[in-house]
C-alpha cells in the first residue's frame, strides 16, 4: 500500500444496540418457580495479600437498584452508597472469607469457592437457587448456574460483588494499621507497583499469599 493510500475506517453500526436486563435470569427462573435466588460474587481472587471474600445476596423479586452494577465499574463512593442499598433492601446477605494461610494450603480457586460455599450457608433466608459469577460452581445440594461476568448480567451477583468488594477493602484498611510498612489501605493487596516496590524493601507479612509467583521472588 503507497503512503497515499489508506484504509476506509470500519463504519460503526448504526443499529441499535441491545440492552442487558440485568433480571434476565432472576426472571427465568421465576417463570420456574424459583423465589428466593442468591447472587453469589468474589473479591479479591487476584491479589497478593490479604483474604478472598466471598458474599451472597438474596434481593426481592423484580426489584432493580438504581445505579447498582459490577463493583469494579463503580467508583468508592458509590460502591459504599450500593453497599448501604443492598444491605437494606436484600431479604437477607451474607459473606465469608478465606485467608492467605489457607490459600496457601489449598490454593485460590478452593479457597474461593470455599467462602461462596460458606457465604450462601450462612444467608438468613435459605435460597432455591443460586447464580455464581464466573465459571465453576460450588458444593451444595441447592440447584445452582455459573454465568460468565455474572454481575453484569445478573442483578443479584452485582449486589453480592458490592457487598463482597466493599467488605474486603474494608478490612484492607484496617490491616493497613497493623502492618503499617505496607500501603494495603491504598492497594488493597493487588499487585500494584506500589505493593511491589515495598515488598521489594520489606518481609511478607502474615497476609501474604506465599505461594504466589510474585510473592515468591
Amino acid at each position: 500500500m503507497s503512503p497515499r493510500q489508506h484504509r476506509k475506517p470500519k463504519q460503526r453500526s448504526l443499529l441499535p444496540q441491545k440492552k442487558v436486563d440485568p433480571l434476565e435470569f432472576e426472571k427465568r427462573l421465576a417463570d420456574k418457580g424459583y423465589e428466593n435466588i442468591a447472587g453469589v460474587d468474589e473479591a479479591g481472587r487476584g491479589c497478593l495479600a490479604g483474604p478472598v471474600v466471598a458474599a451472597s445476596v438474596i434481593l426481592p423479586q423484580d426489584l432493580i437498584i438504581e445505579g447498582l452494577k459490577d463493583s469494579k465499574q463503580l467508583a468508592e463512593k458509590k460502591r459504599d452508597e450500593m453497599y448501604d442499598r443492598v444491605c437494606e433492601s436484600a431479604l437477607a446477605w451474607a459473606w465469608a472469607a478465606v485467608d492467605a494461610s489457607e490459600i496457601d494450603r489449598i490454593n485460590i480457586l478452593q479457597a474461593t469457592l470455599k467462602a461462596m460455599r460458606e457465604s450462601v450457608e450462612q444467608l438468613k433466608v435459605v435460597p432455591n437457587f443460586i447464580l455464581i459469577d464466573g465459571r465453576d460452581t460450588i458444593q451444595t445440594a441447592i440447584p445452582q448456574k455459573a454465568i460468565s461476568k455474572g454481575d453484569v448480567f445478573s442483578h443479584s451477583v452485582a449486589a453480592a460483588s458490592v457487598i463482597a468488594k466493599v467488605t474486603r477493602d474494608r478490612m484492607m484498611c484496617d490491616y493497613a494499621k497493623a502492618y503499617p510498612s505496607f500501603s494495603f489501605h491504598v492497594h488493597k493487596g493487588y499487585g500494584t507497583k506500589l505493593h511491589l516496590d515495598e515488598l521489594a524493601e520489606n518481609d511478607p507479612t502474615p497476609l501474604h499469599r506465599l505461594t504466589f509467583r510474585r510473592v515468591k521472588r
